[in-house]
């Protein structure tokens, strides 16, 4: 038997489809992130509940609620692969990525107009020793 009741595991079952509802579906703030840390914080579980398990003897045995975090990472994925969500943080970093290609360009713009190339400057001694 269980640490909690079959009554129990489908009420935290439900909560945890009512939070992941909500957090595919709504704005998130800035700091926040869609992922199985945010659900399980929302759903008010431990995030470990999702992870998989070992028996005593090393065996693999899924977590209580692994089949919803795979059932989130589905759902979440389709909508941003449709356009229907963006994560603010990815797009926060695809911005912060341009931003520095930007920089990268005006830096190696500003650098090369003082520079002279050999056949710009002046002759020196040594320049003219080979002669």
């Amino acid at each position: 038997m269980g640490r909690i009741t079959d009554q129990d595991r489908q009420h935290n079952e439900a909560t945890i489809r009512a939070a992941m509802d909500r957090l595919l579906v709504e704005d998130l703030p800035e700091d926040s992130r869609r992922d199985i840390g945010a659900l399980a914080a929302m759903a008010g579980i431990t995030r470990t509940g999702f992870c998989p398990k070992k028996n005593r003897d090393g065996s693999a045995r899924p977590g209580p609620y692994q089949h919803l975090a795979e059932e989130f990472s589905r759902r979440l994925q389709a909508l941003e692969e449709d356009g229907a969500i963006v994560d603010p943080r990815a797009a926060q970093i695809g911005r912060f990525k341009a931003d520095v290609g930007e920089l990268k360009e005006q830096a190696a713009s500003t650098l090369s107009y003082g520079r002279t190339t050999p056949r710009d400057r002046a002759p020196t001694c040594s320049d003219r020793s080979g002669e």
